[in-house]
């Protein structure tokens, strides 16, 4: 069976944000707006999209 995973693109830009936030995106896979990141869909990986939910959108779940 195929792993779940999830895509997601960066909305917001890191600046002037507290620096964990930044580190997050990293963490993701995102550096620049516009940018996507195909991630598998696990707990940790939820728990950093919504640190970040402001930044990012939820493009696609499969």
């Amino acid at each position: 069976m195929a792993e779940k995973t999830i895509t997601v693109e960066q909305t917001g830009s890191p600046l002037r944000r507290p620096g964990v936030q930044r580190q997050t995106l990293i963490g993701l896979g995102l550096n620049k707006q516009r940018r996507r990141s195909v991630l598998p869909d696990t707990a940790a990986t939820r728990g950093m999209i919504a640190k970040v939910q402001h930044l990012v959108r939820v493009v696609d779940e499969n």
